[in-house]
Formats: C-alpha cells, structure tokens, sequence
C-alpha cells in the first residue's frame, strides 16, 4: 500500500493538518516539531491532537512524521547548540506521546571541524541520554548529502551511530532515507536501486529504514549540494521515483514529499500523479 503525503504546517492545529491531508487525499504527512529554525514549542492542546487522531485512524492513514528543527545539531562544537538539541528532542519526544507510535526524524548534524567519529559520538551520546524504553516513538536519523561536515552522507556513518546506542535503546532508532540527499551523496538510485538498497541492508539492515522523504533533486549524483526539485523536474526523474514507490522492500513506508511548491495544491497534484503511476494507470 502507498502511504504517500506532504509536508504541512501546524501553525493552525494538529486537527487542521489532518483535514488538509485529506483534502489532497494523503494518506500520511510530516509536519515540524517546532519552528524549524528553533525557539519554544507551542503548548499542545489535548482535545485538538484527540481530533487528529480520530481522523489518521478513521481514514487508515499510514505513520506520521515529525520533523524536528533544523538548528538542532547535537554534535555541534559549541556546549550550548548541544545542549539545545538535547533539551528540544527531550521536549518533542515527551509531547509525542500525544501521537502515539509515530516518528521522530532529524538531521543528524554537522561536526563542524571536530571529525566524523566524534560527531558520532556526540550524536549516539545525545540519544542514549533522553531515548526511554517505554517511549511509543521511534526517532529517525536522516540519510544527508554529504555536505560540508553533515554526518550521515554514507550508510556506514547511520550505522555507527545506531551501534553506539545502547542494545537496550536501539530499537528505538531507525532510518529515514530522503532520495535526493543519498542521490546527491553519490548513491546510484536511479540505474542501481536494488543495489542501493542491498547495501543499506548490508550496511544497517532494511528493517530499520521506516520512512521515505521523496524529492528529486536539482543537482547530478554525487553533487553534495541537498538542492530538492519538483518531480520529474530534477536528474532522478519520475520513472525512478516511481520505481522506489513500487520497489517491494518498501511498501507500506511513510512517503513525504518535501517538493518546492507554492502551496497545498501542487503537493495535490504530485499526491495525485505518483498515486496513478504507482497503481500502472499512466504510463511511465
């Protein structure tokens, strides 16, 4: 089954989002945990988040995700950029049980100098201080392009954090895989996606890849550059993204388009376009 939506914006309610989601019939979405470029959360109202889940269970809507801020960066040089990550997925993680069993994804951050195995600690550092064993969410470390000092451009990095968490914690941990981040990483998923994905599961394993951030990308493979385009806009191209929507390993993903657009409605025409191609009712 496609579980296949968009990004929305939680300024105007938990119950809001639910109803845009169906207005461009999603059957999931992601929405930020807080502004993306930091500060407070806003205070939840329980009665608000209730509606919501009435609506995700009512219309059989696949994992949710929540995205956490961009400036959270828990292997940063600076104490306080630590502790701020440390402090707000504390914070979101809590505010999660609100949401029970959904995702929690984020970047897992820059080292800025400091090289990739201590970033690697700081970050496995950080989730074995606030991951729980009773928390129903499962937060996602997100597959990068490579960029700068990014930790997360190569699966091989994903796995060290998991491995540095602790065995009681890890299954708490999982994967996001954004299409145009390991494109532009360098991985080949557009002639070679069975051998991507065999090398994720050599690497990680595919059962802990449980969501999909679907975009294509400006840039040709390799780039390191993180620049998203409009499907079929971009150097992956629609046939490719239809192939990763319809590959057997990953049926019944969340799938988030992360696309630019101008507003609701272009995420509902993409929604609708992959959905008719996915089914075969277009041709590719």
């Amino acid at each position: 089954m496609l579980y296949i939506g968009c990004h929305l914006s939680s300024s105007k309610g938990y119950e809001n989002m639910g109803r845009q989601a169906l207005s461009i019939h999603a059957g999931t979405f992601q929405f930020f945990s807080r502004n993306p470029r930091g500060g407070a959360a806003k205070s939840i109202d329980p009665a608000d988040v209730a509606r919501l889940r009435e609506i995700v269970g009512r219309e059989d809507f696949g994992p949710l995700v929540v995205h956490a801020p961009y400036t959270l960066n828990p292997c940063s040089k600076e104490e306080k950029t630590r502790n701020f990550a440390r402090m707000a997925m504390e914070e979101d993680l809590a505010r999660m049980e609100y949401l029970p069993g959904n995702y929690y994804n984020f970047h897992p951050g820059s080292h800025v100098g400091q090289g990739t195995e201590e970033g690697i600690r700081l970050i496995a550092g950080m989730l074995n201080d606030v991951l729980k064993p009773e928390q129903s969410a499962t937060v996602l470390l997100e597959t990068m392009a490579g960029k700068g000092s990014e930790i997360g451009g190569r699966f091989e990095e994903l796995a060290a954090i998991r491995q540095a968490v602790a065995p009681e914690l890890r299954d708490k941990v999982g994967i996001c895989l954004d299409t145009c981040h390991v494109h532009d990483g360098g991985y080949d998923i557009v002639e070679d996606l069975d051998g991507v994905l065999q090398e994720f599961d050599d690497i990680i394993g595919l059962s802990h890849l449980k969501a999909l951030h679907i975009n294509d990308s400006m840039n040709p493979r390799g780039a390191r550059k993180d620049r998203h385009a409009k499907i079929g806009e971009g150097c992956i191209g629609t046939d490719a993204i239809v192939r990763i929507l319809r590959h057997p390993a990953l049926q019944g993903l969340p799938c988030i388009l992360e696309t630019p657009q101008e507003d609701l409605s272009g995420y509902g025409e993409e929604i609708k376009m992959l959905k008719s191609l996915y089914k075969g009712e277009e041709q590719l």
